[in-house]
């Protein structure tokens, strides 16, 4: 009677399985698929369908802003990011003069500036981050390799790689709110109406007049970077149109 076969040593079988998951791993980077499709605008990518003829935009008018996180709580309830991770927040501060004198606290809402010229999508391997004609820039989570090179390329700290999906993840604008007729989370929950979200191919529409009453006063963050973001601020201090970053809870700006 043939002998019965011995069972490998589980070191050795433990060797066998992690050699089998590099091995797994090096197959499956050889066939992420990477496509150079950038012949639009800018090096961009053609724009993917979207609502048609509308052009999204957002002004927040730091004026009305108090602070009160209401947005970052309707945006969590509605999106369901990981606790502690946010696809918008309010961030706190602190402003010295240059020439001295009492510092002050500013109240600063960040989320995704929804750019006319993205830099998060020509560097996406696998074309996941894409934006659509409207003007809304979203990631597709099936597609997504959380290879974070989107995450690096945002000037503005607006994206994170979810810890539970592993993959990118930011602001949409509510884009599935958007589309039934409804306004974005963070924009219904403001309670000092300091959020407006509207088409601005639209003349009519409430932010195309805000815009055009505020022309004076209106801000982007980092106009450098050439992104042409469509996030505009009413009362930003000059002192964080260049000098933003970071989401940490209290920040200094102007006199570092």
């Amino acid at each position: 009677m043939p002998a019965s076969p011995v069972p490998p040593d589980p070191a050795v079988r433990g060797k066998r399985g992690f050699l089998k998951g590099l091995l797994g791993l090096s197959a499956a980077a050889t066939i992420i698929p990477i496509h150079a499709e950038a012949t639009g605008l800018n090096g961009q990518p053609p724009r993917r369908p979207g609502m048609a003829g509308k052009r999204y935009g957002m002004v927040v008018d730091l004026r009305k802003c108090i602070g009160c996180q209401a947005c970052t709580v309707s945006c969590s309830l509605e999106n369901l990011p990981p606790i502690g991770q946010f696809r918008t927040t309010v961030l706190q501060y602190e402003v010295t003069p240059d020439a001295g004198g009492p510092s002050a606290m500013v109240m600063l809402p960040r989320l995704c500036n929804h750019c006319d010229n993205p830099p998060c999508v020509p560097v996406c391997p696998v074309q996941a981050t894409f934006q659509r004609e409207d003007g809304i820039v979203l990631v597709d989570n099936e597609r997504c390799v959380g290879c974070a090179y989107c995450v690096q390329a945002c000037p503005y700290d607006a994206r994170f790689i979810n810890h539970d999906t592993q993959t990118a993840d930011k602001c949409t604008f509510c884009e599935h709110r958007l589309e039934a007729g409804l306004l974005p989370a963070c924009v219904e929950s403001c309670v000092g109406g300091a959020r407006v979200i509207g088409d601005m191919n639209d003349p009519d529409s409430a932010i195309s007049t805000l815009l055009a009453e505020h022309k004076a006063d209106i801000k982007v963050l980092k106009p450098d970077m050439k992104t042409d973001p469509h996030v505009y601020y009413i009362g930003l201090p000059d002192a964080f149109v260049h000098q933003v970053d970071g989401q940490a809870g209290v920040r200094l700006a102007g006199g570092h």
